[in-house]
């Protein structure tokens, strides 16, 4: 397939430098609108432009697993020689939250670390994705603007493994601590956080995630010193309507930009940028 004919949304790539080999994952079980099929897929690609797939990872359904729809924003990570998906679930009667699943191989049938997801059961929490931190992995994520308004991103310690949470969740900031976010709904209050991502670059922890302004879907970056820190924010970094942004290297070591754009049903697509932007 082409990366045109593929409608997904959240792209997450993972490079494969030893086989040369480009694995996308995401919300790749689209159905109407921001529903999905109970299972996980990952595409895989040489080129970002020809794709195979997709190859199933994980069938809730065969596996008679707890969460019945919404398989979202999928992402991948290598830690302590091993492959986890954090991935956000929603069944009806429970709160949507981040699980992670681990598997020894990238496009393997992963298996879930726990019966429950990580993310607070009493929160509505998405897009969970990892950061160590002092040699300790945390949880970054969403606590959702449906529930809270105000959407966050919190940090949560886990175990070493991985599989149970640690202490409590923390807030690094509110989404309209970033005077550049707009409202979601004139009137209404409500601001939205999703998609963290996070690096570290010369000596500074820095951020990409996702709200909106001018009433399109936007990209914006944070930077701390340390997850408990102070973090300042920027304006938008695209000038289009697209977002839940990641950054990745190339086979040949450039740094590019994935995100989906445009944000409107049935359309959304994998896009890929060269990216040189500092804050």
């Amino acid at each position: 397939m082409k990366r045109a004919e593929i409608r997904i949304r959240d792209p997450f790539i993972y490079t494969d430098k030893k086989n040369g080999l480009y694995y996308m994952y995401g919300t790749t079980e689209l159905t109407e609108g921001y529903g999905t099929l109970p299972r996980l897929s990952v595409y895989i690609s040489k080129d970002l432009e020809n794709f195979e797939g997709p190859t199933l990872l994980f069938d809730g359904e065969k596996e008679n697993f707890w969460a019945t729809h919404d398989y979202w924003a999928a992402e991948m990570h290598e830690y302590k020689n091993k492959y986890y998906l954090f991935v956000s679930l929603k069944a009806e009667g429970k709160r949507r939250g981040t699980q992670i699943f681990v598997c020894d191989s990238l496009d393997g049938r992963f298996k879930p670390l726990s019966d429950k997801p990580v993310t607070p059961e009493e929160w509505e929490c998405l897009d969970g994705t990892l950061c160590v931190e002092d040699g300790t992995p945390y949880i970054v994520f969403c606590h959702e603007w449906v529930q809270c308004h105000d959407g966050e991103i919190c940090a949560q310690a886990l175990s070493d493994d991985l599989s149970t949470p640690v202490g409590e969740p923390f807030v690094l900031f509110k989404a309209s601590d970033n005077p550049h976010v707009q409202e979601y709904g004139a009137g209404s209050g409500n601001y939205v956080t999703d998609g963290p991502f996070l690096w570290k670059e010369n000596g500074k922890l820095k951020m990409i995630w996702s709200s909106f302004q001018k009433d399109k879907y936007a990209v914006f970056g944070a930077t701390a010193d340390k997850l408990c820190g102070k973090w300042i924010h920027t304006d938008n970094l695209v000038d289009f309507d697209g977002g839940h942004a990641m950054l990745f290297s190339t086979l040949d070591g450039k740094r590019k930009i994935a995100l989906h754009s445009p944000n409107t049903i049935k359309k959304e697509r994998a896009r890929f940028f060269d990216w040189d932007k500092t804050f």
